[in-house]
């Protein structure tokens, strides 16, 4: 997979470490990007170190099933390389990550960082998904993502959507979603692009049906 300036083709071209930036309702997917404001002083000492280094920040979301102060993380997050970044005047960055493979969070490295890194094990499937972009059903996704749109009176660059290979569109539209943390998580560990459409498809589904929107609701 090419991401920015950098080819990562095999399990070496992967770090065995990861600073591991905690987000909630955010995801990140392989081939896709992911805009971020970073103010925290942590994170910006993070930023910091990762555009010193290999330019590669996990994003994970906070443990599901645990208070909103708890340290403890979902084991599944998915690594992105910082393909761009800008200093605001004010103290921020607004940077960029793009997605090179989910990985599962193994033991964490203690140090005396105000961030958080940890030793992974990457899905090394992801580098190679690309095979897997004719198993989409691109029509029923792309009718669910419209039905969507319509029953929440938004609007989508259509011109920029049919333009995207199958993989770039499940992985867009699952980020762009406003979905809750535990579909982004749902959406983040299906394990493989069908299923993930497939999973995105159940949840515009649900979420019709529980808005009383009939009309939109797909047979």
């Amino acid at each position: 997979m090419q991401v920015g300036n950098a080819r990562y083709l095999k399990p070496g071209d992967l770090p065995e470490s990861v600073v591991v930036f905690p987000l909630s309702g955010a995801l990140l997917l392989p081939g896709a990007q992911l805009p971020l404001n970073i103010f925290e002083p942590r994170y910006l000492a993070m930023f910091d170190a990762a555009i010193a280094g290999n330019r590669l920040v996990g994003i994970v979301q906070p443990a599901l099933s645990e208070p909103a102060d708890s340290p403890n993380l979902s084991h599944v997050g998915c690594l992105g390389r910082i393909t761009s970044i800008a200093e605001t005047g004010d103290g921020r960055y607004i940077a960029a990550l793009t997605g090179i493979c989910r990985f599962r969070l193994m033991d964490e490295i203690t140090g005396h960082q105000p961030y958080r890194t940890f030793r992974i094990t990457p899905f090394i499937s992801d580098l190679k998904s690309h095979h897997e972009e004719d198993t989409v059903d691109r029509g029923a996704l792309l009718f669910a993502f419209r039905a969507y749109l319509e029953a929440n009176k938004l609007e989508a660059d259509w011109e920029s959507v049919e333009r995207a290979d199958n993989m770039m569109l499940v992985n867009s539209l699952s980020i762009m979603a406003p979905f809750d943390p535990a579909e982004k998580q749902a959406l983040l560990e299906a394990p493989d692009l069908k299923t993930r459409a497939e999973t995105f498809i159940a949840i515009v589904k649900i979420l019709l049906a529980g808005s009383g929107d009939t009309d939109s609701v797909m047979q």
